[in-house]
């Protein structure tokens, strides 16, 4: 069986192939409409910040991450050629899994291929074809006036400036969100990143990882995307987010913390602005009403959590599945001791996938 993942959606088919350390991965990505075109430049940056090797808080593999476009048919192939791949880093682990890995589980459905490439298509490495995706999805939805920033919200005990501190409709807060692609680290206070960095420097040091929230907010959404039960927003958005392998859990607005309050504290009250237009007082909601988007009432705003990056230099336990007993495994390699920074991209890139899809499933925008 080939290592290969797809995402059926309304309109776009996506499939994902390769492995971490296999000659290419790539997604072909079929419902595109005719005429759309990848944006060279602009998709060359976005890999960029998703791209492995470039600071101190990220694995030491170096890939230059080129993204190559082929049109067949209607059908627009994307890929990267792997050029730094060291398969024999986990030669040594084959009959004993790692923890929190897919080693125990790859077997299942891949049988012995799953133990040659790392962690195969089950690695991080993956995401790489889905940011190539949503690159062409981010460009789409530009053209459309839509936006979708994300930043790291928080790193283990350490918060960055979010959404919530804000203004349902803050100006202020949107445009310090959309300054944060530029950055060499994706928060949107410097001190707190500092502040990050540190966190991550020293788990590094022992040997160990931590891990984070991505806060993502999407502004120009038409009023009216979605739909009820199956067709929700949240549905949809949350099916992509959770292709990133290290996501553990996903809220929208206030999430859980709404479950703390009675439902008066937690009710987005309505109003008229100075407009005449209606907007919500507060948006603990997220911007979607019974899976559907309030338009320029309030953006759509969730948040993920990213587990500690699972490859640490520690000494764990596990088993050996040949000799049949218990013993420890100490994970070599190159690895992130903290997998959010680089992660920012990637839900950027599911979230525009998910929205776009939605889009095209409804005619493009002519409903709103």
């Amino acid at each position: 069986m080939s290592m290969e993942s797809i995402y059926k959606g309304d309109v776009l088919k996506l499939r994902i192939y390769g492995e971490s350390h296999s000659e290419r991965i790539g997604v072909d990505i079929e419902g595109l409409p005719s005429g759309v075109v990848p944006d060279m430049e602009y998709t060359s940056g976005f890999m960029e910040r998703r791209a492995p090797g470039r600071n101190a808080w990220s694995t030491p593999r170096k890939e230059p991450d080129t993204p190559v476009f082929e049109q067949d048919g209607e059908i627009l192939r994307a890929y990267i050629v792997n050029t730094n791949t060291k398969p024999k880093d986990y030669a040594s682990i084959m009959n004993r899994p790692r923890p929190s890995h897919a080693d125990y589980t790859a077997p299942m459905i891949y049988g012995d291929k799953a133990s040659e490439s790392g962690g195969g298509i089950f690695s991080g490495r993956m995401t790489a074809p889905l940011c190539m995706a949503g690159a062409v999805c981010l460009t789409e939805l530009g053209k459309m006036g839509i936006s979708i920033y994300a930043h790291i919200k928080s790193i283990a005990d350490i918060s960055d400036d979010n959404y919530m501190d804000h203004g349902v409709n803050s100006g202020e807060y949107r445009d310090a969100l959309s300054k944060v692609q530029y950055k060499d680290f994706p928060a949107v206070s410097d001190s707190k990143a500092a502040s990050m960095k540190d966190k991550i420097a020293g788990a590094r040091e022992c040997g160990d990882s931590v891990g984070g929230v991505i806060e993502c907010v999407i502004y120009g959404l038409p009023e009216g995307l979605g739909g009820p039960l199956f067709g929700g927003i949240e549905g949809k958005i949350s099916s992509l987010i959770f292709a990133i392998p290290a996501c553990k859990g996903i809220e929208f607005g206030n999430g859980f913390e709404g479950s703390y309050l009675t439902g008066s504290l937690n009710n987005d009250q309505f109003e008229f602005d100075s407009e005449g237009k209606v907007r919500l007082k507060t948006n603990h909601s997220g911007g979607i009403l019974g899976g559907i988007s309030v338009g320029d009432a309030a953006p759509v705003v969730f948040s993920c959590a990213m587990k500690p990056t699972p490859s640490i230099a520690k000494e764990q336990n596990t088993v050996d599945l040949k000799e049949r007993k218990n013993t420890t495994i100490t994970i070599e390699g190159r690895h992130d001791p903290c997998i959010v920074p680089r992660a920012v991209p990637v839900v950027e890139a599911a979230a525009a996938i998910a929205i776009y899809d939605m889009i095209l499933s409804k005619g493009g925008l002519s409903h709103g």
